[in-house]
């Protein structure tokens, strides 16, 4: 304010034109400095979103190795024994008593305990007392966690593929889009909208799990208000709602560091209710919700006929070797497949499945949905308060078992509705980014929504700055409810009110008060640098491959190349699609780089081994995967012979060799503790990347 009022008094004793001059070279010097935030910002947010789809894409890489393995090993092996029982398909879950495994009862709830106690049928009231622990950093008690999931599982059973839901003048229809974890952005959208009801239904479209820290208390409570309204909550599945992606973005790991004793059992149930989650949402026969978009083989017919629960993982088998009392059975399977679609047992079931275009009409409408659902209840072997199944009804469980061919077209369809982004071109190509599903243009949403007689779609799944996105002129809309999502202040959230005119309304916040208090340029500043260290840890983890392409530009050895080649090479070795040129002076200090330099400043920890040490860091996200894996009772612990099979399955994996010796000493290095075997703590210790520079 001071300033403003001396360059105020400044132009009032400067002659007019001067002082004219003088407003357009501070307008010009502002917009110039508000640009160059810009690209800042950009910039940063191009970094980010590289990483993360890099990650993916080495995620669908890691399983579809293990596909092979399962396709091409003997059952007998070493390297298939470790990594079958992920595919198998889970005997307790197809076992008639599987009640009795996951039964909540025998579970003692002690005196000591300070947290929510709920009581069945659900209520307003005990999941508003839910909301309110969570709130208070409590935690549930595991027999209430078993006994919520439990009763979810049987709603979800009797749902359709594709929701309908109806807006009114009464109502407007809340639609969130990825919460991933973030619990303080779902208690910050209730403040300001209001909790679930009959008069305020909500839509959640999928990625409710991972990143964040707080994955289970999120859909703790929105099973608890689905429970509470089946007609007024609705849960779209999303790709993250799949136990093998969980092994590597948290959410595994969440659940069993909050819950050791029972979160083997919460984990398992979890795959059980991913499965069954509905994959779309329509309103009013006009807005289509999924979670990640459409293809140009898109139907909706398709979709709502489809066996959803079916697909459990993101990744393909084409044979599963199934143990059977009668020894070892080779069975044929369906798994969702990104890239590759094979055959699979379907299981026709009884209920019936919705199609778009064989709903009920207005002069209808007086149905009820509670009727339709109290109908399905009845016909799935359920009592009113969705209580036990009928022994008839148990021994056809769609997990039974058996194995018929199921037309692949079919999965594609769930594949692309899960996986696929939006493009500004026209036409439909495989989503190489990602590593799954498609990139989709404008003429496939004209082509499809018009078939269907839509006129909007909305999808989440992609992290946009503003909260949200309109693209392929107006007709596609991405929502996005995680704020602060790669970094403090590095996006808004945004969720979407619509009425019966079925107009979006835009409601955007950022949870993180820290991040309100931010200018615009600390805002940037801070994300800048945590961008910038997530990508120093990429060139180090490429180290190797970098030098040798560098070298290819330095014949006489001098450490010294010139700023265009070591864009070139530095993009062709990362394969990020990034502007070197301009990140180079965050990066290196010298237009004539000393590329050697580059690494200079960082360092692991505990590995001194630098015959691994790239190779470990480079795919510690891997080695992790394949050890929580490897881990099968969720001990946390891994002997050393285990770690020694975890090596020798990442080396298979990276067509390298890696001496035993080798992994001997490194499991020595890493086991802080020296107690012969390894946790995981110590396993993602050894992994921390520390900038010396930081230290200096």
């Amino acid at each position: 304010l001071g300033s403003s009022i001396v360059t105020t008094k400044c132009f009032l004793f400067l002659p007019e034109s001067s002082a004219i001059r003088a407003a357009l070279l501070i307008q010009r010097w502002y917009r110039q400095y508000v640009a160059r935030l810009e690209m800042r910002r950009r910039c940063t947010w191009n970094i980010f979103q590289s990483i993360e789809y890099a990650g993916e894409q080495d995620q669908i890489k890691l399983y579809n190795f293990f596909g092979f393995l399962m396709d091409h090993f003997t059952p007998a092996s070493s390297e298939r024994n470790l990594i079958s029982h992920i595919f198998r398909e889970n005997e307790i879950c197809r076992d008639t008593e599987w009640e009795r495994y996951f039964c909540y009862k025998d579970i003692e709830v002690p005196d000591s305990y300070t947290g929510p106690h709920l009581t069945f049928p659900m209520t307003f009231c005990g999941v508003s007392k839910l909301v309110e622990a969570f709130k208070h950093k409590q935690q549930l008690h595991a027999r209430y966690v078993l006994q919520l999931l439990g009763e979810t599982w049987r709603l979800l059973r009797i749902l359709p593929n594709i929701n309908q839901v109806s807006a009114c003048h009464t109502k407007e229809i809340t639609i969130c889009g990825d919460l991933h974890g973030h619990l303080e952005d779902l208690l910050l959208i209730f403040y300001k909208n209001g909790l679930p009801s009959s008069e305020k239904p909500y839509v959640f479209n999928g990625d409710f799990v991972d990143r964040g820290k707080n994955s289970l208390e999120i859909l703790l409570i929105l099973f608890g208000f689905l429970l509470v309204y089946p007609n007024d909550v609705h849960l779209n599945r999303g790709n993250h709602e799949d136990h093998i992606v969980n092994l590597r973005y948290g959410f595994t790991k969440e659940v069993l560091g909050k819950y050791r004793m029972h979160g083997k059992k919460i984990l398992k149930l979890l795959q059980k209710i991913f499965s069954w989650l509905p994959l779309a949402t329509v309103i009013d026969h006009k807005v289509l919700i999924v979670h990640g978009g459409i293809s140009d083989t898109t139907d909706l017919n398709t979709i709502a006929r489809v066996d959803r629960h079916k697909v459990r993982e993101a990744f393909s088998i084409n044979k599963v070797f199934l143990q059977s009392a009668g020894g070892l059975v080779e069975g044929r399977r369906r798994v969702c497949s990104l890239t590759y679609h094979s055959s699979a047992p379907a299981y026709k079931h009884n209920l019936p499945r919705r199609s778009l275009h064989n709903q009920p009409t207005s002069s209808q409408l007086n149905w009820s949905v509670e009727e339709e659902l109290k109908r399905r209840r009845r016909q799935a072997g359920f009592d009113q308060s969705y209580g036990e199944l009928t022994k008839s009804d148990s021994d056809s469980d769609p997990e039974s078992g058996e194995t018929t061919e199921t037309d692949e077209h079919e999965w594609k369809q769930i594949v692309d509705m899960l996986w696929s982004d939006p493009m500004p071109q026209n036409g439909c190509s495989p989503n190489e980014v990602r590593g799954g599903g498609c990139y989709w243009g404008p003429d496939v949403s004209e082509e499809v929504l018009g078939k269907h007689n839509l006129q909007l779609l909305i999808r989440s799944h992609e992290c946009k700055q503003e909260g949200y996105e309109f693209c392929h002129n107006r007709r596609v809309l991405t929502i996005f409810s995680a704020s602060n999502y790669y970094e403090v202040g590095s996006n808004r959230g945004a969720y979407i009110r619509m009425g019966p005119d079925l107009v979006p309304h835009f409601i955007q916040y950022q949870a993180s008060r820290t991040s309100r208090e931010f200018t615009l340029r600390q805002s940037i500043g801070w994300t800048e640098r945590s961008a910038l260290r997530a990508l120093k840890e990429q060139l180090f983890v490429h180290k190797s491959d970098l030098i040798s392409a560098f070298h290819e530009f330095d014949p006489n050895n001098t450490g010294l190349i010139s700023l265009s080649h070591w864009a070139s090479v530095t993009e062709k070795v990362l394969n990020l699609g990034l502007p070197w040129r301009v990140l180079r002076p965050q990066l290196v200090s010298s237009t004539r780089v000393c590329f050697v330099c580059t690494f200079r400043s960082l360092s692991l920890t505990h590995i001194s081994d630098n015959s691994i040490l790239e190779t470990m860091y480079k795919n510690h996200s891997n080695l992790e995967t394949i050890f929580r894996i490897i881990d099968t009772d969720h001990s946390g612990l891994i002997s050393f012979e285990e770690f020694r099979q975890t090596w020798k399955l990442l080396s298979s994996h990276l067509k390298t060799e890696i001496s035993d010796k080798a992994i001997a000493d490194l499991a020595q290095s890493i086991d802080f503790n020296k107690d012969g075997s390894i946790d995981i703590n110590e396993f993602m210790e050894a992994f921390r990347l520390v900038d010396l520079s930081a230290h200096s």
